[in-house]
């Protein structure tokens, strides 16, 4: 219970970490946030008696405070999910990331699975038939796929199957006119805008997942629990998926959840290729438009996502390979 006790305690220690750190970065980047904002609502035309008011209903911050008591604002702010207000959109921010999140959460979870369960049967298979011609021909194109950059293949697919041959839309993630409902017609169009950036992150990760899922095959196969499952007499198809695949997984389990996290960052260029309305998109168009509140938020939600993938990778890992135990995960 210690163990559990000191992750989960962890967890609003490394948020206010987070964004103590988003707090800072963003002040020190160049004219400092509130000179910019100024300018901005100047050029709109808000009267200059009026432009501290206007910053301080955008950002949940008075700029006239010492800097310790805009700190203290901003964390009231973010402990009652109070982002201020987006400028360039004129929402507040926590509608923009509640609208923009599930489509990459979706892109995300859709792409990391299948990456995960096709490189994993690849990797299987050579592992099984290491030296044979289709484990030579599978890691020469495994080597390629980690070689080349999601993002080229994003940009191939968008120029061939898109822009060439009007297979696939270049733009939004439904087609216009659609509403959302639990429609046949809404499925196929959330599925028809996402194929290319979903089969983009998809390619881009095959390659690293097969090579450790043939490392990790090949180092199970050369246990003695496989040899006493061969001199048993057990068929190859069992020994394959009961001892082999079971045992090589585990050790790629903490890295799947990760990566989920990692790639939440990597959107941020694929949604920008295809104009995909995810966390990506709203945060490119956020620095494009000097919208400090926007990307203030779009930088926590993405950080807080991996803290609690490392928090969900941590805690699961014993329940998922009971050789581990808490114990024993914790020092790692």
């Amino acid at each position: 219970m210690n163990y559990y006790l000191r992750r989960t305690l962890r967890i609003p220690l490394t948020v206010l970490a987070v964004a103590t750190l988003t707090f800072g970065l963003i002040r020190l980047l160049p004219g400092g946030p509130f000179t910019q904002l100024r300018i901005q609502l100047i050029r709109q035309g808000v009267p200059v008696e009026q432009v501290n008011a206007r910053i301080e209903a955008l950002q949940n911050i008075r700029p006239d405070a010492p800097l310790w008591q805009q700190y203290l604002d901003y964390l009231v702010g973010v402990a009652q999910l109070n982002l201020g207000q987006s400028i360039s959109l004129n929402q507040p921010v926590m509608e923009v990331l509640a609208r923009a999140i599930p489509w990459t959460i979706f892109l995300v979870v859709t792409s990391t699975v299948l990456m995960f369960v096709i490189g994993v049967l690849i990797g299987a298979v050579q592992a099984y038939w290491e030296g044979s011609a289709f484990d030579q021909m599978a890691s020469g194109g495994s080597i390629f796929l980690m070689a080349v950059p999601y993002y080229i293949f994003a940009v191939v697919f968008l120029f061939f199957l898109a822009f060439q041959f009007n297979l696939f839309p270049t733009g939004n993630a439904v087609d216009r006119g659609v509403e959302a409902s639990l429609s046949v017609e809404y499925f196929a169009s959330v599925l028809h805008h996402a194929a290319l950036p979903i089969l983009s992150f998809t390619i881009g990760g095959i390659g690293s997942t097969a090579l450790n899922m043939r490392g990790n095959g090949i180092q199970v196969l050369g246990e003695e629990y496989v040899e006493v499952a061969r001199l048993r007499g057990l068929s190859d198809s069992r020994i394959a998926t009961r001892y082999v695949a079971k045992n090589a997984i585990l050790p790629m389990y903490t890295g799947l959840l990760l990566l989920i996290g990692f790639r939440l960052g990597g959107t941020v260029v694929l949604e920008q290729i295809f104009s995909y309305p995810g966390l990506g998109y709203y945060l490119i168009a956020a620095v494009n438009a000097n919208d400090y509140p926007l990307m203030m938020g779009c930088f926590l939600v993405i950080t807080v996502t991996l803290v609690v993938a490392v928090y969900v990778a941590d805690l699961t890992y014993g329940l998922i390979d009971p050789r581990i135990s808490a114990g024993d995960s914790d020092g790692y």
